[in-house]
């Protein structure tokens, strides 16, 4: 299948809205006035009545894995994500594969 783009319209620009569930990736293709907010973006693209747990007031936001507050205006072609809490802690997680890593050269 062939990407799809947005041709730009006058005062309009071409956005994407996307989030990911640990099974399941969402992402949609929008047509937005100039000015729109990261905010107004995420509200107009659906995402948030297929996906009723997202809470915008405890998780954050970003274009292209820069996190941005949700007052944020877009420019023509952003890629507006909704982040997930993380399940494991990064910090913890590195120090089990090296307490690992320590017992079995141990051993």
């Amino acid at each position: 299948m062939a990407d799809v783009e947005i041709q730009p319209v006058a005062g309009r620009i071409g956005v994407m809205v996307c989030y990911a569930t640990a099974r399941q990736e969402w992402l949609r293709a929008l047509e937005v006035a100039a000015g729109t907010t990261i905010g107004e973006a995420i509200e107009q693209s659906g995402v948030l009545q297929a996906f009723p747990d997202i809470n915008l007031s405890t998780q954050p936001v970003g274009i292209y894995a820069k996190k941005k507050t949700l007052d944020t205006v877009l420019r023509a072609r952003d890629r507006v994500e909704i982040y997930r809490p993380l399940v494991a802690d990064p910090k913890d997680s590195r120090r089990k594969r090296a307490a690992k890593k320590e017992a079995a050269q141990g051993a």
